[in-house]
């Protein structure tokens, strides 16, 4: 009897997940129904919280110490210093924290501590029609990606690609924040950080030459991979594919553009903008895989052909110096003058 009890509760239940997720389906935004966040101001309150991997007390002081030196007062969420395994708490913990974070009304933005992995774990416990209802500023990158492409594909809300609580503030990447989130513009040109172009992994090159426009969606190259095929994924014509990786080896990357190639992900894309790919080099000793391709050889081999504007060495991804890259944002690449500029405010 107990056993007939459980198949049929576990039966039911699939039925009322299936039409929870039918009706997201049919609720998801429409791509002129982009939701634009308000612009952060100084002495505003800006919730920190911990979606991924955990952190320790050390690493909430300094995220906390960034953001006030930005003139931000800091609330950290309540579950941000838990720890199970390696996330920072159970799913419903971290979804619990981000959720209650877009409904505080005296929250105006919400900065990731770090990533690490465990963000795309909650994805489904995030409650959209909230978070829709309760646009804010969200910043972060590396597994962030997955919220990112979430929240983004089931509100039409702009979030941001950006340093997490445990980046380095530096200048460079202080000034890119505030120009995007702080005090925007109509037309914002990012410029790269010339002083990194020091080692092989900020080598900047052309991949195709050309000019560009579409709206900016993309993020770490091994999350953007895992989300194809899910309700998660986002499927946007004439896109600008921002992309970054670390430590992954050439041909784990090829495998992962090949794979983004045959899931049709850049069929109808715009452009595509390499940021820098931080220690992606060959390990042979320990794949077994010898005469490897470099990163420059992959990018030509395998984007060249898909005859649209394609550029690597932006500053962004696991580096010092960072852009903040809003992600849905209209935007223009420049591969001829390696240039990215946001046609729009990103905020209001």
């Amino acid at each position: 009897m107990k056993r007939r009890n459980f198949i049929a509760t576990t039966f039911f239940s699939s039925l009322a997940l299936l039409a929870t997720n039918k009706i997201k389906a049919n609720e998801r935004f429409q791509i002129d129904d982009v939701i634009k966040p308000p612009r952060l101001k100084r002495g505003d309150k800006i919730g920190l919280i911990a979606p991924a991997g955990f952190i320790t007390e050390e690493q909430m002081k300094k995220s906390i110490t960034s953001l006030e030196g930005l003139g931000f007062n800091v609330i950290p969420s309540k579950n941000i210093l838990n720890k199970f395994g390696y996330l920072a708490g159970t799913d419903k913990e971290r979804a619990d924290d981000l959720n209650e974070m877009f409904a505080n009304k005296n929250i105006a933005g919400i900065v990731c501590a770090r990533g690490g992995w465990g963000a795309a774990r909650i994805l489904s416990l995030l409650d959209y029609k909230l978070i829709k209802n309760n646009p804010k500023v969200l910043v972060g990158y590396s597994d962030i990606t997955s919220l990112l492409y979430a929240i983004f594909r089931n509100t039409g809300l702009i979030t941001f690609h950006g340093p997490v609580g445990i980046s380095t503030f530096n200048e460079f990447s202080i000034n890119n924040f505030n120009d995007v989130l702080v005090n925007p513009s109509n037309e914002l040109t990012l410029w790269n950080a010339d002083e990194e172009n020091s080692s092989e992994d900020y080598e900047r090159f052309v991949v195709r030459s050309g000019i560009c426009n579409g709206r900016l969606i993309g993020g770490n190259l091994s999350i953007m991979v895992s989300l194809i095929g899910t309700d998660y994924d986002v499927n946007l014509k004439d896109a600008i594919y921002f992309i970054e990786d670390i430590g992954e080896e050439p041909y784990s990357i090829d495998r992962m553009l090949t794979q983004m190639i045959q899931a049709n992900k850049f069929k109808d894309a715009a452009g595509i903008v390499f940021g820098v790919c931080s220690k992606c080099i060959s390990k042979p000793d320990e794949s077994g895989i010898g005469n490897s391709f470099s990163i420059k050889e992959i990018l030509i081999d395998r984007l060249y052909n898909l005859n649209i504007p394609v550029i690597y060495g932006f500053s962004f991804g696991h580096i010092t110096n960072k852009f903040t890259l809003p992600f849905g944002a209209k935007a223009e690449l420049n591969v001829n003058e390696q240039t990215l500029t946001l046609k729009e405010n990103a905020v209001t």
